[in-house]
């Protein structure tokens, strides 16, 4: 599902607990962590455990499919995945979902992708996440196509630019600084792209400022998934 939203030099793995019985976040076993991984979840509920488990067994599925050795996925600043030299990635989990997307610095500068359950935000979160302006877009898109939770897209779609910004910025990028438009494919009503307006200045890519981030979004079993790809 991931896979299909992303450029073809980036590999991603995914894992459903539907698929796999006792996998994803289902009953034992779920991937071994190594040990520095494991000491950072030592004290964490068992179902943190597994989240963090699981989705870094994709990361390592990942590495392998691009001829890298497996390791550990530690977590950096602002808990950012610290990836292997030669490497830039992203990851996501939600309930029975997980998924990691790598790709090598050679041929992205950055990318992010994020999953989240098909279903309403909460009523007190879309305010403090959308803009006036994603607001009214969102209205428009819902009276013309209902079958979508275009708020839980638009949330997705504001954590996968976010992942794709910091590896270039170091820096936080609140839910009001990208201004974030969704578009369907011709045709369909459950896939298409988006497009994130920075309003504070942009990163610096090869040389170039660059002031929007691009990328596409899907709905399918159950989950909405959204990806960023940065190229340089």
């Amino acid at each position: 599902m991931i896979e299909e939203l992303l450029p073809e030099s980036v590999v991603a793995v995914e894992a459903h607990a539907d698929d796999h019985p006792g996998g994803a976040h289902g009953a034992t076993p779920y991937p071994e962590l190594y040990p520095e991984e494991a000491a950072l979840v030592s004290r964490a509920v068992e179902k943190r455990r597994r989240e963090f488990a699981v989705v870094r067994g994709c990361a390592r599925r990942a590495m392998e499919k691009l001829g890298v050795p497996p390791q550990a996925v530690l977590p950096g600043e602002r808990g950012a995945p610290q990836w292997p030299e030669g490497l830039i990635g992203s990851m996501t989990h939600c309930d029975g979902y997980a998924a990691a997307a790598l790709a090598r610095a050679a041929d992205l500068a950055s990318l992010g992708i994020d999953a989240e359950p098909h279903r309403p935000l909460p009523d007190d979160v879309l305010p403090a996440v959308a803009l006036p302006g994603e607001v009214r877009r969102l209205r428009d898109l819902a009276g013309e196509r209902p079958g979508v939770h275009w708020d839980r897209l638009l949330f997705s779609a504001k954590e996968s630019v976010y992942k794709a910004w910091f590896p270039l910025t170091g820096k936080w990028l609140d839910f009001a600084e990208a201004d974030i438009e969704v578009f369907t494919d011709p045709g369909r009503t459950t896939s298409g792209g988006l497009r994130a307006g920075l309003l504070v200045p942009g990163p610096v890519v090869g040389g170039r400022r660059i002031d929007r981030f691009e990328g596409r979004w899907t709905v399918a079993r159950g989950l909405v998934a959204t990806s960023v790809a940065v190229p340089h």
